[in-house]
């Protein structure tokens, strides 16, 4: 059961990174003084990412707690 707390710790880690990428990314969005329409777009793309990494640190997590509880 360890390694299911190690490859889970791993997709937290690699969640949490990509919540941190989409935020660099809004706001790179943000300061390009874009036109409304190229910065929706731009800032679609950050939500999406946002969600992907949410979901896969949710998704780590789960198996960490599993992990520990089966070990």
């Amino acid at each position: 059961m360890d390694m299911l707390i190690w490859i889970g710790a791993a997709l937290t880690l690699a969640g949490v990174a990509g919540l941190g990428w989409s935020a660099v990314l809004a706001l790179r969005a943000r300061r390009a003084q874009l036109p409304d329409s190229d910065l929706r777009a731009r800032l679609q793309r950050a939500v999406t990412l946002n969600l992907v990494a949410l979901f896969l640190s949710v998704f780590g997590l789960m198996a960490v707690v599993m992990g520990i509880f089966l070990g």
